[in-house]
């Protein structure tokens, strides 16, 4: 059997062939020094996958001080956050040039508030995460949480005080981000299943592989890379709903060449160099099938998200240790990639709330999570498991599917709604073609067609210019064959 290239691009492909034109700006404007960023006296200015090691260590050497800390995107300095801080051991997080922010929530506390939202308000359509940029825990509910849900929700937050967590109220319904996607496909009973691929990896043993949303794992054991083309991959392992969202699926073919690197079309790429750990306040990028390119900021960490239950329609799918942004994203992305603009792997598309005309929550897999918890290394056996810092050579990104070539996609309706009226068999309940087992429920036969037209818009540059970057067309064109995993690259 010949050798395969899976030629496989994060999301949409399209729109980051124009934005690559423009991340260098963005690099630019993170080396400045202190003289030209007007950061605060003695704190260094630094890339954000730098901000994440520092973070790190700081976290190590300020111990139960340590409250959380964020990045400064506006003046490229990391601040961290402390609470009845060592005078030595913040002198020192002021050499290592952090600025240093006295607090009054420890994480302890914050820690044990999420855990009292765990126990008295998990409920479908809440999620909560820690906010180091206001020393509290955000708690968010969407659109369907009325009623004695929301009295609920509303009165244990108030009971946690003021001074430790914030209720706000999101306009869309939290939901799994499948279907949609020209990527990946399995037929199931009921219909297919389409997802997007994340990033390639090295299976422990060896074996070239990809990681995807975990709730596309639990959907279908085997994937195409064409609607009816045969299986070219297999699930190994998935983890949905519990501790993350992620799958690892192994190509079936062992010579198939799955290069570490986005391909954008037109003959461009945009290398993925290693695994991090996320920041708040770090500007993020995220590829969709659906949507393509869209930018944002981490706004929390260790999130926590009930969906409602696919297979029990009373209950709740809680997903736990999720990084929080506000970057847009619809069905159709789920399992793509959210990136920095060094080529540093951040996470896998979970899912949210809105849209991109509106806006929402978007949650993600921690990719280091995710490669911890497989074995699996970063591309051809980089270790990029371990956060910031640590070089993958790899296998990294790719969400298969061209500019938004989405017809025949299910669209996806709420965190469990049945749209497609059809129960499938399986690890969930499936809708109509393009039933999602184990995730939100997806509707209909092809309600996407389009979808992913006008996604960039001014939002994809860092700088605030996006330019042509916003011309990706609705019309189900990939550009130079990329959709396929076997197509141009």
């Amino acid at each position: 059997m010949p050798k395969r290239k899976a030629a496989i691009a994060v999301g949409g492909v399209a729109a980051l062939g124009a934005a690559a034109l423009l991340l260098p700006n963005a690099n630019a404007s993170q080396d400045q020094d202190n003289a030209t960023a007007g950061g605060t006296a003695g704190a260094r200015t630094m890339k954000a996958a730098d901000a994440s090691g520092l973070a790190a260590q700081l976290e190590k050497m300020l111990g139960d001080a340590f409250a959380g800390s964020y990045y400064d995107s506006g003046k490229q300095q990391l601040v961290v956050n402390v609470v009845n801080g060592d005078d030595n051991l913040v002198v020192q997080a002021k050499k290592a040039g952090a600025v240093v922010r006295q607090v009054e929530n420890s994480t302890a506390e914050l820690k044990a508030a999420a855990r009292t939202l765990k126990t008295k308000a998990t409920i479908p359509g809440t999620s909560w995460a820690v906010d180091p940029r206001t020393d509290k825990v955000l708690v968010t509910a969407d659109s369907t949480v009325t009623g004695a849900k929301w009295d609920r929700l509303q009165s244990t937050v108030q009971s946690l005080g003021s001074g430790t967590a914030t209720l706000k109220k999101s306009s869309g319904t939290f939901k799994t981000f499948v279907s949609g996607g020209d990527a990946i496909f399995s037929q199931v009973q009921g219909g297919n299943v389409r997802c997007s691929l994340g990033f390639n990896v090295t299976a422990s043993d060896g074996s070239p592989a990809f990681l995807t949303a975990g709730h596309c794992g639990v959907a279908a054991k085997d994937w195409s890379d064409s609607e009816t083309g045969q299986p070219i991959a297999t699930v190994d392992q998935a983890t949905f709903p519990g501790a993350g969202d992620f799958s690892l699926v192994k190509y079936n073919d062992a010579g198939t060449q799955a290069p570490s690197e986005v391909n954008t079309g037109n003959g461009q790429t945009v290398q993925i160099n290693q695994a991090a750990d996320a920041t708040v306040g770090t500007t993020v990028f995220r590829m969709g099938s659906t949507t393509g390119l869209h930018d944002g900021q981490v706004t929390g960490l260790d999130a926590t998200v009930n969906f409602q239950s696919e297979t029990d329609p009373g209950g709740v799918d809680t997903v736990t240790g999720l990084i929080q942004t506000n970057v847009c994203a619809e069905p159709g992305d789920s399992g793509g990639s959210l990136f920095t603009q060094d080529g540093s792997a951040l996470g896998l598309t979970s899912g949210g709330s809105g849209d991109c005309k509106s806006g929402g929550e978007t949650f993600f897999q921690p990719v280091t999570t995710a490669l911890q918890a497989t074995g699996a290394t970063l591309g051809n056996g980089g270790n990029g498991g371990n956060g910031a810092g640590e070089a993958g050579n790899g296998n990294g990104a790719g969400d298969q599917a061209g500019a938004g070539d989405q017809a025949g996609a299910g669209d996806q309706a709420g965190a469990g709604d049945q749209a497609g009226g059809e129960a499938g068999a399986g690890a969930g309940d499936q809708a109509g073609a393009g039933g999602e087992a184990g995730a939100g429920d997806q509707a209909g036969a092809g309600d996407q067609a389009g979808a992913g037209g006008d996604q960039i818009g001014g939002g994809a540059d860092p700088s605030g210019s996006a330019g042509s970057a916003g011309d990706q067309s609705g019309s189900g064109t990939a550009h130079d064959g990329s959709s396929s995993l076997t197509g141009n690259h």
